[in-house]
């Protein structure tokens, strides 16, 4: 997906010392309908990133950035606080390519970041517990 960042990153360590970092990312769709109204409609999708990939991400993504995500959708479930089971599908990025304004070409030229992270044979008993990490409503 190619679009800005929603919230400032947030990084937390594992126990293993293993960064992990979390933010939101905005893609929106435009149409005309048939009066020849256009119609945006934005979707929110949550994006987590490990180890050094998270790293870089927590040094340079800030708010309302425009960035280039790709990776893997991976759903799961948990039991909140309250006893709820909840639901989640989340980006799991293996790739982040930083698509800056030229106000920061001097500052960052376009940045790439490759995470090494098998997303083929990701483990969901890795992720932390939803209550610990992401915190999203």
């Amino acid at each position: 997906c190619i679009r800005d960042s929603g919230r400032e990153t947030k990084t937390k360590y594992l126990e293993s010392g293993v960064p992990v970092t979390t933010f939101s990312l905005a893609t929106s769709e435009t149409h005309r309908r048939k009066d020849g109204q256009r119609i945006t409609s934005t979707e929110w999708h949550n994006v987590v990133l490990w180890r050094g990939l998270a790293e870089l991400a927590e040094k340079y993504v800030k708010k309302g950035d425009p960035l280039y995500i790709e990776g893997k959708l991976h759903s799961r479930t948990w039991t909140d606080r309250d006893g709820n089971l909840r639901r989640t599908t989340e980006i799991v990025a293996s790739n982040l390519i930083m698509l800056s304004p030229k106000a920061k070409q001097q500052e960052l030229d376009e940045v790439i970041f490759h995470d090494d992270v098998d997303i083929d044979s990701f483990d969901e008993s890795n992720f932390p517990d939803e209550n610990d990490l992401l915190g999203y409503e």
